[in-house]
């Protein structure tokens, strides 16, 4: 949803003001959409969760409550101590594991009405790129450089989220970097693709972690368009095709818009990807539609729209 500011603490300032445009915004779609689970992209992150409980507190006076909420540290803003992009200077946000103006900025969240299993819930963000099997690494790269970069560009995590029956559904989010604002190494290009193939590294049992068991749902801002824009749409287009998932969008289903922003317009980039063994009620994308009374709302969230599915569980596997 966008929800980043330029330093530490500005997000939570803003939401505890009450009187945010964006954050008001944010809060409405959020309500209308009125989720059991929401996986939050951009948003800035602090150690005690205050911000993301402050937005709780905003959501549930907007009638969504939701009294679970999570988040581990992201890679974007993390200082790597290295001259990562050449300028001759270190700690800049090109600078950082994941592009970001401080530690914590854009993370990821969770907010949920279902308990967040911890213990279960595992974290693949220190992953360094150079680790992952048939990485595509940029030409030239330092040894230096490649013993510290990590693959994910904010994070790539797996939720386990504890259904009513006490059986487990596992969230595996994450959201990549725009694979654009580089060189001609095509460093972002790469490491885009690469941080979607993890998702199919791990499915097919080549990563140090086991393969998730289903039910399980891929969902993140790939930050690619498989069919517009820049970028290298293998491993997307390779993962939108697995049989072991499903695709509950049309192809070429619009989820964010940069034409407001001199941007390349209308794009596919956020992705919900059950496992098969889930049934589908429904799918869809909350955005502006006419005569639609929160056209301007939704426009004035992010340029990311809210991306959701009506999932219908399997019964439980028999004795």
């Amino acid at each position: 949803m966008e929800l980043t500011r330029e330093g530490p603490g500005l997000l939570y300032q803003s939401i505890l003001s009450g009187d945010d445009p964006q954050v008001g915004a944010v809060t409405a779609v959020i309500a209308r959409a009125n989720a059991d689970v929401l996986v939050l992209q951009g948003i800035d992150y602090d150690t005690e969760l205050r911000t993301l409980s402050a937005l709780a507190e905003q959501l549930r006076r907007a009638g969504a409550v939701y009294p679970y909420r999570f988040a581990w540290c992201p890679n974007s803003g993390l200082a790597t101590g290295l001259d990562l992009d050449g300028d001759g200077r270190k700690g800049g946000p090109r600078d950082a594991q994941g592009y970001g103006d401080f530690a914590g900025a854009g993370g990821m969240a969770v907010l949920s009405r279902l308990p967040v299993d911890d213990e279960a819930s595992r974290d693949f963000s220190a992953l360094p790129w150079k680790d992952l099997p048939q990485a595509d690494l940029p030409p030239g790269w330092s040894a230096e450089v490649a013993a510290v970069q990590r693959l994910p560009s904010t994070g790539h995590w797996d939720i386990a989220v504890t259904l009513p029956d006490q059986r487990v559904l596992h969230l595996l989010a994450w959201n990549a970097t725009p694979p654009v604002f580089d060189g001609p190494e095509d460093r972002n290009g790469r490491r885009n693709h690469d941080e979607t193939a993890f998702w199919l590294r791990l499915l097919d049992g080549e990563l140090p972690w086991p393969s998730p068991p289903e039910p399980f749902v891929i969902l993140g801002d790939a930050e690619l368009d498989p069919a517009k824009g820049e970028g290298r749409p293998a491993a997307l287009a390779a993962l939108l095709a697995d049989p072991r998932l499903q695709s509950p969008l049309p192809p070429g289903t619009e989820t964010a818009d940069f034409r407001a922003t001199g941007g390349p317009g209308p794009l596919q980039l956020d992705y919900l990807l059950p496992s098969a063994s889930l049934g589908v009620r429904a799918a869809g994308v909350i955005r502006p539609e006419p005569g639609d009374p929160l056209a301007g709302t939704i426009f004035a969230a992010s340029r990311h729209r809210l991306v959701w599915v009506d999932l219908d569980l399997p019964g439980p596997a028999a004795p």
